[in-house]
């Protein structure tokens, strides 16, 4: 692992990204987290920390000097299919009271993300704060894999949106995983938004849950959490993550993403003997453009 550097100053959130042979995706992750991207999060107001679980040709942070982020990264032994402990190792290597886990780096971020959620999460003691995910593309990706949709594919949709230049049209290339939207119950976030009191108080990402991308580990938190007494879910309306195609797990997997579902669901059930069933309460709605509860 890699030596860390003493900080002497507190970010308001720390997150925690991870990563896996994403030479192409983690790049636009990072510069869409970045205070040049991001609106109203000036330098030093955010940590990010980035766990490499193992990549041949691991991201080193020196690439990333560009971009003026608090920027952390950490090489995880190879070998271990699940992130889970990697992600686990960097929760509690953050700084900050308000933690961020950003389980597939491959996720790119709208431009009002961070500062949306870290004032959502000013609203409640025990605030659960989560933004849905997109995949970009005009459908999802598992459909759009059958397709013969690809890297070169999804480079086209993002220049012609002018993207990084125009960071807010990604809604206009992308597709909602959700797509019945604050109404349909919600299973998991990509940006997983809570105190660190809370992350201490669930014991972080359950390492039981060992299949590959972390199965259903990113599920049972959220879950746990929006469960968990006294917790308010908070949605941000207007932001959003945007899933790149990197040959993931699951949202690129084709006709084998039924199959990897499947095997996802079987492991829940294993663990917490009971299906995976969404948040039925849409909780709190937070607007990114007003700053405030819908």
């Amino acid at each position: 692992m890699s030596a860390e550097t003493p900080r002497l100053t507190t970010p308001q959130a720390s997150i925690v990204v991870i990563c896996y042979e994403m030479a192409r995706a983690l790049p636009r992750t990072l510069l869409s987290l970045s205070p040049q991207y991001q609106r109203d999060c000036p330098p030093g107001m955010i940590e990010v920390i980035v766990i490499d679980n193992g990549s041949r040709d691991p991201p080193r942070a020196e690439d990333f000097a560009h971009l003026g982020l608090d920027l952390r990264v950490v090489h995880w032994p190879p070998g271990d299919k699940s992130p889970v402990k990697a992600l686990n190792h960097g929760l509690r290597l953050a700084r900050a009271p308000l933690i961020c886990a950003w389980i597939d780096g491959a996720r790119m971020a709208s431009p009002g993300l961070v500062s949306a959620s870290i004032a959502a999460a000013r609203l409640h003691p025990r605030p659960v704060v989560a933004t849905p995910n997109y995949h970009i593309g005009h459908e999802t990706q598992i459909a759009l894999a059958l397709k013969g949709h690809d890297e070169a594919a999804e480079d086209r949709l993002l220049d012609s949106i002018g993207w990084p230049a125009n960071p807010e049209r990604l809604f206009e290339i992308s597709t909602a995983v959700w797509r019945s939207g604050e109404s349909e119950r919600m299973l998991e976030t990509n940006a997983l938004f809570m105190t660190r009191a809370m992350w201490d108080e669930f014991g972080g990402y359950d390492e039981r849950f060992t299949s590959a991308g972390g199965g259903a580990a990113n599920c049972d938190i959220f879950l746990r959490a929006c469960e968990a007494e006294g917790t308010q879910l908070i949605r941000i309306r207007g932001e959003a993550t945007f899933h790149q195609v990197h040959g993931g797990t699951t949202s690129n997997a084709g006709e084998s993403g039924l199959d990897v579902g499947m095997a996802i669901s079987r492991e829940y059930y294993r663990l917490r003997r009971k299906p995976i069933v969404g948040v039925r309460s849409p909780g709190w709605i937070f607007d990114s453009g007003t700053g405030a509860l819908v």
